[in-house]
């Protein structure tokens, strides 16, 4: 088999993968699920590691904005190590969410331990299970089966769910339904921009940095994730504007700067990559809608131009990044489907 063949027909899958969750998420309890919780009652904190921890941010940034209800994302090592700081006050009052693809990282497997004992209750949601179903009453195991090493189909999946979720216990059925449009708007993107995103990789680059503000922020951390990943190269992620106070420095035409473009900062955004342009810059631009002005700018603009809400989008995001540090592997040689000192799922001794 081909370098990087599982990899890239993961990504391919996805709309195939978003249709048969879509149809699990539509037979469950969502009530049951959550354990009856209304949102405002609780403090909901997400917990995950690695590209589940950018997972865990897009999830809270969700929660917050469709729920209104106090949410936050913490890396599983310091719920462990710095427990005080990451989660302070009423063990009552808060409902932990734990992400792990495997059902097998150590660190999430070990915070799961420590709610136990502590007669916490969560949620837990996962792909291949494993001792991971065993911890809790209420845990969401999605049909998504990965062969791959890096998360594409399992990250924009569990994130689709955790937005259903909220979308569900706020009644906001306006955004399911936009959720439900997900899988046939990317399998109409997939073949316009796919070979587009592969002749950019074509370009040799030094760095990269993946800019983003809002609830678009963790997937540019995970789009820079991706790049790493898939490609073992050097990339970075921003806040759009924070770019311009200094990290701008890095800027010349062997670095790549992408940015995801939100629609009520688009006028701020826009401007900050059309600069990075007019610096030297190879830059990439992903928004919804994207004005003629940055379409001349930029040397790849992918334009999403879908009716539903700005969030409900963000599993179409993110997998653009996930095809570029594909092919900036294959470009180097590697194998994306087998990155340089990396397994599938990451295990601690004792």
């Amino acid at each position: 088999m081909r370098y990087g063949a599982i990899t890239l027909r993961e990504i391919s899958n996805q709309p195939d993968v978003w249709l048969r969750c879509l149809q699990t998420l539509d037979a469950l309890d969502i009530g049951r699920l959550t354990a009856g919780r209304r949102p405002f009652s609780y403090r909901w904190v997400f917990i995950g590691c690695g590209t589940s921890y950018y997972l865990a941010q897009a999830a809270a940034a969700s929660f917050i904005s469709l729920t209104g209800a106090f949410a936050c994302a913490v890396p599983a090592s310091e719920m462990l190590l710095y427990p005080g700081l990451s989660v302070a006050g009423d063990d009552g009052a808060i409902f932990p969410v734990l992400i792990s693809r495997s059902g097998q990282t150590s660190e999430v497997l070990q915070v799961a331990e420590v709610l136990r004992r502590r007669d916490v209750e969560f949620l837990g949601i996962t792909c291949d299970g494993n001792e991971f179903s065993q911890l809790s009453p209420y845990m969401l195991q999605l049909p998504v089966s990965e062969e791959s090493t890096v998360m594409t189909s399992s990250f924009t999946s569990m994130l689709m769910a955790l937005q259903y979720i909220a979308a569900k216990v706020s009644r906001q059925d306006e955004f399911v339904a936009g959720l439900r449009a997900l899988p046939k708007a990317l399998a109409g993107l997939l073949p316009v921009y796919l070979p587009e995103v592969e002749q950019l990789s074509q370009r040799s680059f030094e760095d990269a940095a993946f800019l983003a503000q809002g609830v678009l922020y963790p997937i540019a951390s995970e789009t820079a994730l991706k790049v790493m990943e898939s490609s073992s190269s050097y990339a970075q992620f921003f806040h759009t504007l924070e770019f311009r106070h200094g990290p701008k420095s890095i800027v010349s035409e062997k670095v790549l700067v992408g940015g995801l473009i939100s629609e009520a900062g688009y006028a701020e955004e826009s401007a900050v990559l059309m600069e990075m342009k007019e610096l030297g810059a190879c830059t990439l631009a992903i928004a919804n809608c994207i004005s003629p002005e940055l379409r001349a700018s930029a040397d790849l603009a992918i334009e999403l131009a879908q009716p539903m809400p700005e969030l409900a989008l963000l599993s179409i995001y993110v997998v653009w990044g996930q095809l570029l540090g594909s092919y900036i592997g294959l470009r180097k040689g590697l194998n994306p489907d087998s990155p340089r000192h990396l397994s599938r799922v990451v295990t601690l001794e004792g």
